[in-house]
């Protein structure tokens, strides 16, 4: 059984800093690819940042240079660093592996911020 659960959202005021934990079970991490999306009230759920099994990764335009995506292998997760957040980054973040093609989700973690 796949379980992926994220960790690490809350409340913080502009320009402040949270970093999001997705921890794995169930797949082989190192062959997977994960990634972090985002679904505001009301919006379509949305890339935030990738990183791929080699670890290569990438953005959306609205967080490069404030977000950074990571992984350790050795502990099956995956970790977002989000700096100088600003309100519009609030949303409820969902964790994503890719593994044998196949899509999986965790349960999502609320990330408020304050203006």
């Amino acid at each position: 059984q796949v379980q992926l659960v994220e960790s690490g959202g809350g409340l913080v005021q502009a320009g402040g800093s949270l970093r999001l934990s997705c921890a794995a079970s169930g797949i082989i991490f190192s062959f997977a690819d994960m990634g972090w999306y985002r679904q505001a009230p009301g919006k379509q759920r949305e890339l935030v940042a990738r990183i791929s099994r080699s670890g290569s990764t990438n953005y959306a335009d609205s967080v490069k240079g404030r977000f950074t995506i990571s992984r350790d292998n050795g502990k099956r997760t995956v970790y977002l660093q989000m700096n100088s957040l600003k309100p519009e980054d609030t949303a409820v973040y969902y964790c994503n592996a890719v593994f044998g093609s196949y899509p999986y989700w965790g349960q999502g973690t609320q990330v408020t911020v304050s203006s």
